[in-house]
């Protein structure tokens, strides 16, 4: 799910650079955490969310999108991704299939399917639709920026599931999980730029 993530039941902020802590709307501590990884997370309404992440990654663009688009070896370093695989599309454009799954309060197992459109303006964006899957809305945009000798990474997702979850029992989970795919994203860049 290229930055697999799930909904939210408030609006949080996360800011790992600074105090290190998940705050919500009134700003009250909600967890601590320790990362650069920037998220935000919106409550649109009930069941949709607007999720949106940032990292710093010390690599030029090139990489990067080297990385995130070889879709088949996402699953190999993303945790909790556990398929990344190109299916069939009608007009011979870029179709993938991605299944998340991760276990949840220590005895909920959780999986998730989407299969998304991938539209690739190079260097710069990387946007996906859902076509099919576990939610009735999964799209959005990989922004690429250059920074300095860097690459400023931007994820985000609007998303609405067609089932409901215990989502307030979760969220934690799953912006631990945003941070993590997003610093996994960082270190397998380092690992092409120095193969």
């Amino acid at each position: 799910m290229l930055g697999f993530g799930i909904w939210f039941p408030n609006l949080c902020y996360f800011n790992g650079g600074g105090s290190g802590e998940f705050m919500d709307q009134e700003g009250d501590t909600l967890e601590p955490a320790a990362s650069d990884v920037q998220v935000v997370v919106e409550r649109l309404n009930r069941w949709e969310r607007r999720i949106q992440a940032e990292i710093t990654i010390p690599h030029p663009v090139e990489p990067v999108w080297r990385v995130l688009t070889d879709y088949e070896a996402l699953a190999d370093f993303l945790p909790n991704l556990t398929v990344s695989r190109r299916v069939e599309h009608p007009q011979a454009k870029i179709r993938l299939e991605q299944v998340g799954a991760q276990t949840l309060l220590q005895k909920i197992n959780f999986r998730a399917r989407v299969v998304v459109d991938i539209e690739e303006i190079y260097p710069e964006r990387i946007g996906f639709t859902c076509v099919a899957g576990d939610f009735s809305r999964f799209d959005g945009a990989w922004h690429l920026q250059p920074q300095g000798n860097g690459t400023r990474l931007h994820y985000t997702v609007h998303l609405r599931p067609r089932v409901s979850l215990p989502v307030r029992l979760i969220e934690g989970r799953i912006s631990r999980g945003i941070q993590v795919n997003l610093q996994a994203i960082r270190e397998r860049v380092g690992q092409v730029v120095w193969a």
